[in-house]
């Protein structure tokens, strides 16, 4: 089932950054399957995320946090990849990295510990980084049940596999978070839910088919 999601998704259109002139293609409402260079799974482009979107209408500027937005506390797929570099340049910034200041709460508690023009360029970086090197598919999914379930379903299938590893060159494998170096994944939910059943890889090839 594995090599089948793959397929599968290896299949669809790709696209990469910029995807400005692609905004009609996107659905408004769906699931994105993230592919990052240099990782393959046998044949295949490997799947590296898996995602979606709670608001309705949303997948485009979800999409957009990820890939443009610099902002790391609107996007958990940006944190983890500020984390990695951080970490991997054994950086003390790293504690202060975990702060948010979205809140006013938050800002007022955090904001002068923090060193701003620091984190611009961690921002940069991590832009640079995901623009450079990471592709997407997108599948329609229209309600926000039906979306969270496909997303779990998809993911805990991947991540529970014994075949389905990183390469060693994988900037993931600098990650604090250990769910995110043995999984694979750029994520630490929805890796240990139920995993497709034959009927429902059945059901998803019917939908990416419609």
């Amino acid at each position: 089932m594995i090599s089948e999601l793959h397929n599968l998704f290896n299949n669809l259109k790709r696209y990469s950054f910029p995807f400005e002139n692609f905004r009609s293609e996107i659905p408004k409402n769906g699931i994105y399957i993230l592919f990052e260079r240099g990782e393959k799974f046998n044949e295949y482009d490997r799947i590296v995320r898996v995602g979606t979107h709670t608001g309705n209408n949303q997948l485009y500027s979800r999409l957009k946090q990820h890939f443009v937005k610099e902002n790391k506390n609107r996007s958990i797929f940006r944190k983890n990849i500020g984390r990695c570099f951080l970490n991997k340049e054994g950086s003390p910034y790293q504690s202060l990295w975990e702060l948010d200041i979205t809140s006013r709460v938050e800002r007022e508690r955090n904001l002068r510990l923090l060193d701003l023009e620091f984190e611009k360029q961690i921002e940069k970086k991590i832009s640079n980084y995901i623009q450079t090197n990471l592709t997407f598919c997108v599948f329609q999914v229209d309600s926000k049940e039906d979306r969270l379930f496909w997303e779990s379903k998809i993911t805990s299938t991947l991540a529970q596999s014994v075949e389905f590893k990183p390469s060693n060159n994988w900037l993931g494998n600098f990650s604090p978070k250990e769910k995110i170096r043995a999984s694979g994944l750029w994520q630490v939910n929805e890796l240990e839910n139920a995993m497709l059943t034959r009927q429902e890889m059945d059901q998803l090839n019917s939908k990416i088919d419609s």
